[in-house]
């Protein structure tokens, strides 16, 4: 599909201005103003220097003013002072981008940020887009473009990845490492303070992008997380979205009063956005590149079984160690292929999976193994390692791997052990479009990222259900709790906003007194469960606050006296509380629901095994709102403990589809209202078919206003 890029002027320059270009070697004028030159840059380039006559051998121009001819990109490295002046210049000059060198700004606090914000009225006020500030700059390779607008030293090679980096300072190491790996870039941008130009604007730029067939991504943040998901939840139907997310731990996290507040952070946000998306996520810029590599040159694999093919038993058994333990399957060979093997293969071989051809292999053994794999239609990709003895011809295994990889529909990568020996192997690999290792679990974590990415393909998109919710009693109720200055909803309240998204509770009533609270359990009827309700206790187990099982009205007044007593040694005024008298049910597994609300990512859902071990435990998966019927069965079928969702040693398997309708149902509830901060609902009952499963208990902590 062709679309007009609406970045043209960032990418697609005709002409470029150089505001601040230098003759002084290696200062930020004369590094962008040389790149531009010697990228070959295929337009009109003008220097700009209020000093200078001439720099580079090109005329240079007092102002961009001065300039008869139409600018279509202004790159701006000026001290911070002068930026003002020269962006509004660009303005009236019909500047159609701008790239800002130039640090000083946001980044510095104070000042700076009323600086920045003078910047972007300007670049609105004059319909401009702008990379920066704060940033390195912009590159594209393309053959008919040509463009290095960047005061990088390393000059990136053509090729067909974006990049995008939110650090200017490690844009410097991106280019050098791509370019040591061979791997060509079509085109890198360092966004710097991004107040313009995000990571959204670059990855719907290069979705129809002809030029890039991957995306990479190193950032530090999310400037709008709900608009990325729906962007990339659409691109990565159709080009692997690669990224990299610095700040994995949430330094000086705040004191919560959920489980589901302890468990979430900003990395697990992060995941999660990422997982519902379709994005892989990788935990180095190393791994980015080796990921990538394999999405350019070879084909996504049909299904998680991979086939292992060796020289020598220990780095097979590292390769099958590493597949497995990224959740590959290195699955025995049928008795078929099994015998095909051990015909073309000498008896000391091992022909299971992996195979071991043992060190005397060549070429001709690896050509005989790999034909008859081929035709395993069981096997989605293939692993050859080879270690190259003195007395292999490591380019003759290498085009028997490439010969191989030309003439299948599988995924194949390829680990050569040893770089110097086997180079010109390696190179033979590279040209032909195999990815070529040093070791067994960087080609692992490749394959299994590919995997990932054919999962995300073979997903349905899911929906998000529509519901018709009792919006308008939940409102009162919010409104009565700040109306008495309370961030916490009481127990029977939460119960209430469950009930009112049609989440199935227990039937509770509360009690003021002895006197009505065994009046209440005589209503419900034995057994009953007794709970302290109060704003003030937010685990009541952890105070003797529920007292489970009452079976006669006797146990009821012992449990009402000894739950009083519990709350004033917790220092709870009795005046705050009440007593919340519960059906007992103790058929069925006890998992968690709950939410947090996230600055960045909004409401940020949990779903795990529950109890009053939750956070001992930690079996739980997240997810981002609003939770589509897919997204939400992903939450449910995450957890380690899944298998006992659906049934162990002869138990009925709990009812999964009404679970994740409660999913869905939590969503829309924390969707509708910005109010909620935290939310828990532990334990929910989860039971089999056609019982219902139950919240038992339920907390909710509005925002601070």
């Amino acid at each position: 599909m062709n679309k007009k890029k609406k970045l043209d002027g960032i990418f697609r320059p005709k002409s470029v201005a150089v505001i601040g270009a230098s003759s002084r070697k290696r200062s930020l004028g004369w590094e962008i103003l040389n790149n531009l030159i010697l990228s070959g840059f295929n337009g009109k380039l003008f220097p700009i220097n209020r000093k200078a006559d001439h720099i580079h051998s090109l005329k240079a121009y007092k102002s961009i003013m001065h300039v008869k001819d139409k600018i279509d990109l202004a790159v701006i490295a000026i001290p911070a002072s002068g930026v003002l002046k020269v962006v509004r210049e660009c303005g009236k000059k019909g500047v159609k981008g701008i790239v800002v060198i130039t640090a000083g700004f946001r980044e510095t606090g104070g000042a700076g940020i009323l600086l920045e914000e003078k910047l972007m009225k300007l670049v609105r006020k004059y319909n401009m887009r702008m990379v920066g500030p704060n940033c390195m700059g912009v590159i594209n390779t393309d053959e008919d473009v040509k463009l290095n607008a960047s005061f990088a030293r390393v000059r990136p090679e053509a090729g067909k990845i974006g990049f995008l980096s939110q650090s200017g300072a490690l844009g410097e190491s991106i280019l050098n490492h791509a370019k040591n790996l061979g791997i060509g870039l079509s085109k890198f941008v360092s966004m710097g303070n991004k107040p313009d130009i995000s990571g959204n604007d670059l990855i719907e730029e290069w979705e129809h992008d002809e030029n890039v067939d991957v995306i990479l991504m190193y950032l530090e943040s999310f400037g709008n997380p709900q608009k990325f998901t729906k962007i990339a939840k659409r691109i990565s139907r159709n080009k692997p979205i690669i990224a990299v997310k610095a700040g994995r731990t949430l330094a000086g996290a705040r004191a919560t009063i959920s489980h589901t507040g302890a468990l979430a952070g900003v990395d697990v946000a992060t995941g999660a956005l990422f997982a519902q998306c379709g994005v892989i996520r990788v935990t180095s810029i190393e791994e980015m590149f080796d990921v990538s590599k394999a999405f350019l040159a070879q084909p996504v694999p049909k299904n998680d079984k991979v086939a292992i093919l060796s020289n020598a038993g220990g780095p097979a058994i590292m390769a099958t160690d590493a597949c497995v333990r990224l959740g590959l399957k290195v699955p025995e060979f049928s008795k078929e292929t099994q015998a095909k093997l051990k015909k073309v293969l000498p008896k000391e071989a091992a022909v299971s999976n992996p195979i071991d051809i043992i060190a005397t292999g060549g070429p001709d053994r690896y050509e005989a193994a790999l034909n008859i794999l081929l035709k395993d239609k069981e096997i989605g990709s293939i692993i050859a390692v080879f270690i190259p003895p003195l007395t292999i011809d490591a380019p003759a295994v290498a085009r028997v791997i490439a010969a191989a990889s030309k003439r299948t529909k599988k995924t194949i990568l390829s680990v050569f052990m040893a770089k110097d020996e086997a180079e010109e192997g390696i190179q033979i690999l590279k040209t032909n479009s195999v990815p070529v290792y040093l070791f067994p679990e960087s080609a692992a974590k490749a394959l299994s990222a590919m995997v990932r990415r054919r999962l995300w393909l073979d997903k349905p998109e899911g929906k998000i259900k529509r519901y018709n919710p009792n919006i308008n009693r939940v409102k009162n109720i919010i409104k009565t709790a700040r109306r008495d200055n309370r961030r916490a909803l009481t127990l029977q309240e939460s119960f209430e906003v469950l009930q009112s998204y049609g989440i199935k509770s227990l039937k509770s009533l509360s009690a003021n007194s002895e006197e009505e609270t065994l009046s209440n359990a005589r209503k419900i009827g034995y057994p009953v469960v007794l709970k302290l309700d109060s704003v003030k206790a937010s685990h009541k187990s952890d105070i003797g606050g529920v007292m489970l099982d009452l079976r006669s009205d006797q146990e009821v007044k012992e449990a009402f006296k000894k739950i009083k007593s519990n709350a004033q040694k917790a220092k709870i005024r009795w005046s705050d509380c009440a007593i919340l008298v519960q059906e007992h049910i103790s058929d069925g597994i006890e998992t968690i629901l709950g939410v947090q609300h996230n600055p960045s990512f909004g409401p940020l859902m949990m779903f795990g095994l529950g109890g009053v071990h939750v956070e001992v435990l930690k079996d739980v998966s997240f997810g981002i709102t609003p939770l589509s019927d897919v997204a939400a069965k992903d939450m449910v079928r995450y957890i380690r403990g899944y298998p006992m969702l659906k049934g162990v040693r002869g138990e009925e398997a709990i009812d999964e589809d009404a679970l994740v309708d409660t999913l869905q149902r939590l969503s829309k509830f924390v969707c509708d209202f910005e109010d909620i901060a935290e939310m828990d609902i532990n334990p929910f009952l989860l039971q089999p078919k056609p019982k219902s499963s139950v919240a038992l208990d339920a907390r909710i902590l509005l925002t601070e206003l």
